[in-house]
């Protein structure tokens, strides 16, 4: 990695006092990560109390503070700007204010932040604005600007406490083309997170000299997509391979976990990931021993640890009561009714209300031939009645754009093919599951028992096919003919409809499912919608008023008498349900 200039730094760095002699220091350093939203202990979503939430990380921190004072240091992790109604109004509705994202980060007095995925989805305008208003620095070696060869932000920031020396190296996971529209990254690249802690590393030792590193890593532990030009979670292989780091704080993959890895100098690594939606916090501390102004010993510990059961901050929330009571109002509106209640758990088993409506309003909007769609949340439901601004983000969770994009048949297959080889198990008897399932996954907040990410299972619209659940990888899937009645040709291009997380080549569905190149991808799509995907729901709902959704039954799993006792198991095992 070529030489980068550093701006910004050199004056956190000089007069640099030395630790005080024969001296122990404790620094309390809290995590949180992949926050989404959460500020509040309601969620405008669901229109009801939530457990996760910052103003209960607020009474925490607070009480840490009376012990610690300035030796507490607050990190965020990314993924801050998405994810809630409440980002979502200062994103896109009151711009002309402070986005509240950067309220809370400035309120709670965080020490340093760093930038996750979903932040970047947000796009230029957003993201950037929220960059001016944060009053701590937010880290990212490995946002490159284009044009000057250097980090977008600050690579890393340097804190001083009582002598003792902290740098804070932040990156994200630099498969972000892959999910994203170049638009929203426009004038920035993501370099491998290995190759730029490497660098990073040698110019922290050789001109900061720092007593204690901390990686702040949007990167989950391993696994995620690998291409010849990114690995998505790169945090175990970092601290095992890249000497010097003491705490790697990582996020991402919305998996609580706690690990320590020995590195290859022999030197242990604590490695901390609290998880989503403030349900949880990475919690370290260090006691440091001195003696003649020189750091002798460093002892590291620290847990993932719950504060579902914190008292919330009644400050915070007073403080910030004018901004939720615009949210509450926004949510509030109603734009149309729906003749019954929709739910995402049906949608696993086959075709369903809830994602049908998706597909039957992509397939409006666009007039594409064939629409994908998948299950966004796991079990969230949209109850009969009066439709409301909250309820469209339970219909549509992501701030995505629509595409369609030009496919074979052949490749629509292909598409489908991948999508159940990830989502269903291949049944040798009646006896097996028809779910692909892993308990390790239980807890994973992605894919909650599933073996792979639910996010990943589109289903189609506009076709009638079978899924044979009998038939080996590659091989399941059966398109009868085209729901009109038109026949169904794998060598004809058809206009096909998705959101542009899938379009972008998100879950690699489109390349290694279909056969896609990822570099004819783009000139594919013959229609990108100018705003999210859930302004034109909500516009489609609005003009429709009454909304009677119903199952399109155009997809079903057999062979049948194996599949509805399998269903039957797995969703009361899944759900806990029939």
């Amino acid at each position: 990695m070529k030489e980068l200039a550093v701006t910004g730094l050199a004056m956190l760095c000089l007069a640099t006092p030395a630790p005080a002699k024969n001296k122990k220091i404790n620094l309390r350093i809290i995590e949180t990560s992949d926050v989404h939203g959460c500020f509040f202990p309601y969620n405008f979503i669901e229109r009801k109390p939530m457990k996760g939430t910052l103003a209960r990380v607020s009474t925490y921190v607070n009480r840490l503070r009376k012990h610690y004072g300035d030796n507490l240091i607050l990190l965020d992790n990314g993924d801050i700007l998405q994810g809630q109604p409440t980002c979502y109004y200062y994103n896109y509705i009151a711009t002309d204010t402070k986005n509240i994202a950067a309220e809370v980060v400035n309120y709670m007095k965080y020490d340093a932040g760093a930038f996750g995925n979903h932040d970047i989805e947000t796009g230029h305008a957003v993201y950037d604005k929220w960059i001016k208003e944060v009053e701590c620095p937010i880290v990212g070696a490995n946002i490159i600007d284009t044009v000057s060869g250097k980090p977008y932000t600050t690579p890393y920031t340097i804190i001083l406490r009582e002598g003792i020396k902290i740098a804070i190296l932040g990156m994200t996971t630099p498969a972000i083309p892959n999910w994203l529209n170049e638009s929203l990254w426009a004038g920035l690249r993501f370099d491998g997170i290995k190759e730029s802690a490497r660098y990073w590393m040698e110019h922290l030792k050789k001109t900061e000299r720092p007593d204690i590193v901390i990686g702040l890593f949007h990167s989950g532990w391993e696994g995620g997509i690998s291409t010849q030009l990114y690995t998505e979670d790169e945090t175990h292989d970092v601290a095992r391979e890249i000497p010097g780091f003491d705490i790697v704080f990582y996020g991402h993959d919305h998996t609580r976990r706690r690990s320590v890895v020995t590195n290859d100098e022999g030197t242990e690594v604590l490695c901390l990931d609290p998880s989503c939606n403030a349900l949880m916090v990475g919690d370290a501390s260090i006691e440091i021993e001195t003696e003649n102004g020189r750091v002798v010993r460093k002892s590291v510990t620290g847990q993932v640890h719950d504060i579902c059961d914190e008292a919330v901050d009644e400050d915070f929330m007073e403080h910030f009561k004018p901004h939720t009571d615009l949210i509450n109002d926004y949510v509030s509106r109603p734009v149309g009714t729906l003749g019954d209640t929709i739910c995402t758990r049906d949608c696993f088993f086959g075709s369903a209300p809830f994602t049908d409506l998706v597909h039957n309003l992509q397939l409006a909007i666009t007039g594409a031939d064939i629409s994908f769609n998948a299950p966004l949340s796991f079990n969230i439901s949209v109850p009969k009645g009066e439709i409301y601004v909250s309820d469209m983000f339970k219909l549509y969770k992501y701030e995505n754009n629509i595409y369609v994009l030009n496919m074979t048949g052949e490749e629509i297959r292909k598409h489908l093919e991948m999508s159940y080889d990830l989502w269903v198990n291949t049944m040798k008897s009646p006896d097996d599951h028809i779910m692909l399932l892993d308990d390790d996954n239980r807890n994973d907040m992605q894919k909650y028992g599933f073996k792979n990410m639910t996010f990943n299972f589109d289903s189609a619209a506009g076709i009638d096919y079978e899924v044979d659940v009998t038939q080996p990888n590659g091989r399941k899937v059966r398109i009868l003919r085209m729901s009109d009645g038109r026949p169904f040709d794998e060598h004809r291009w058809y206009k096909v409809v998705m959101n542009s997380y899938r379009g972008n080549g998100g879950g690699e569905l489109l390349t290694r499912g279909a056969g896609i190149s990822r570099d004819s991808i783009d000139a594919r799509i013959v229609y990108r919608s100018d705003k999210d995907q859930r302004f034109y729901l909500m516009k489609e709902i609005e003009r429709m008023k009454n909304v009677l959704p119903k199952a399109n039954g155009n997809w079903r799993f057999v062979p049948v008498e194996w599949v509805r006792p399998a269903i039957e198991r797995d969703r009361k095992l899944i759900f806990g349900d029939l």
